[in-house]
């Protein structure tokens, strides 16, 4: 196991060059499974839950080749299998996303359940409960989710959310586009990485009214398999604006490039409330010290709303922030796990619920340990600008979803070394 040794009272300049999104390349590679040809993915981020997609495609029997870092050929024509082990599904939630297209395309699939937990009021019901509108059978046997299409194939029906879902939107997407008929999916997710799939559907052959809005209109195939041979992945918003909060935190100018500043609206307005300014150009941000960095009240809601993936590195920032910020974290519980670390390292932060308040301090370095990878994040974060040195450990979580971070931060002059544990 690794760990990361960080100096801290850093100061950052320079540019740094954002990688695709790890949550729009998941759901493109799930859509691999309707594609009549084989396909090219490029952009992708080299990052572990992208191998461990690419990997359970392999296991089902896709030919697939990693040509390099960043790009990636798979070919799903050659799928015997369609059974998704929980060997693969327990090390990513974001397994689920094959179950629709597989129920589409070869009209029955096993897929564990995420950690093997019973379903309960996991969101993996808003899934099921959507295949079964659409005439799927469902059953749980041995910890997997069993589901058969009906003879003929999927149907298109008229499916409403109770919760808006962003893997749910995606896994039905993919299992309409075959489908025979009209599927109409209200309170739809609007997340960029959802857009980015249906575009790209919409361009292979089969036509999503409403993109970009809260209901869609997929206009089923009938089992005619989709025309997609090269998918670009979409820069990652999320890293963008963790690098931003670099840049904050140790009230540093710096540049990210390689972004895509109009999915990143709400979180900019959060900095310029904390008093940074920006240059902005078509794929480049860069964030200028504020003279004062001011506290914030986020509540963390669904896009264009403020993102849950971005309030752990906001409350790094809260943490060296003059006065006090208040943070509603209103999609996930169990989503202040840091809180604790932090806490090591002379952060006040008081809990109430799903409510954080965060009073400015002076942070000094400490052992701390990542819950899970945004968590993660926020701790790295924390230790730039904490007094003395920090050592962030159980950094696989970091390397789930982040790219080279280290060598990312070490290029904008930040003191970060990747240790092994003794």
């Amino acid at each position: 196991m690794q760990y990361l040794k960080i100096e801290g009272e850093a100061k950052l300049s320079g540019e740094v060059k954002i990688s695709g999104a790890k949550n729009a390349a998941l759901p493109l590679i799930a859509l691999t499974i309707l594609s009549k040809h084989s396909v090219k993915i490029t952009n992708l981020p080299d990052v572990t839950d992208i191998k461990t997609l690419i990997t359970l495609l392999s296991n089902l029997g896709a030919k697939t080749e990693l040509l390099n870092a960043h790009e990636a050929q798979i070919d799903t024509n050659s799928i015997n299998s369609t059974k998704a082990n929980y060997d693969i599904v327990r090390k990513m939630r974001a397994s689920i996303l094959v179950l629709g297209p597989l129920l589409s395309r070869y009209g029955h699939c096993e897929v564990s359940l995420p950690g093997g937990c019973a379903i309960g009021a996991r969101p993996i019901d808003l899934h099921l409960n959507a295949l079964e509108k659409m005439g799927a059978k469902i059953e749980i046997k041995q910890g997997y989710v069993v589901v058969t299409a009906p003879k003929g194939g999927l149907k298109g029906a008229n499916i409403s959310f109770d919760k808006i879902t962003v893997t749910g939107t995606e896994n039905i997407v993919m299992a309409a586009a075959l489908a025979n008929g009209t599927t109409r999916l209200l309170n739809a997710a609007k997340e960029p990485e959802v857009t980015a799939l249906c575009e790209i559907i919409n361009a292979s052959g089969v036509k999503i009214e409403g993109i970009g809005t809260d209901e869609l209109i997929i206009h089923g195939s009938g089992g005619k398999l989709l025309e997609l041979e090269h998918i670009q992945v979409i820069p990652d918003r999320i890293e963008a604006g963790t690098y931003l909060c670099a840049g904050a935190i140790t009230n540093s100018k710096i540049t990210i490039t390689n972004c895509e500043p109009k999915h990143l609206g709400s979180v900019l307005a959060k900095f310029e409330d904390m008093g940074f300014g920006f240059d902005i150009n078509e794929d480049k941000i860069t964030i200028k010290p504020a003279k004062q960095i001011k506290a914030v009240e986020i509540i963390t809601t669904e896009y264009p709303g403020f993102p849950t993936d971005m309030q752990a590195q906001f409350m790094a920032v809260a943490c060296v922030a003059k006065g006090t910020s208040v943070i509603d974290e209103r999609l996930f519980e169990n989503r202040f796990m840091h809180v604790s670390e932090l806490l090591r390292m002379g952060a006040e932060i008081k809990l109430n619920g799903h409510i954080a308040t965060v009073t400015g301090a002076n942070l000094t370095g400490a052992d701390v340990m990542a819950t899970d990878l945004r968590a993660s994040s926020a701790l790295v974060l924390a230790a730039l600008v904490a007094k003395g040195q920090t050592s962030v450990h159980r950094i696989y979580h970091l390397d789930r979803g982040y790219e080279n971070l280290e060598g990312k931060l070490t290029s904008l002059g930040a003191k970060i070394q990747r240790l092994d544990e003794k």
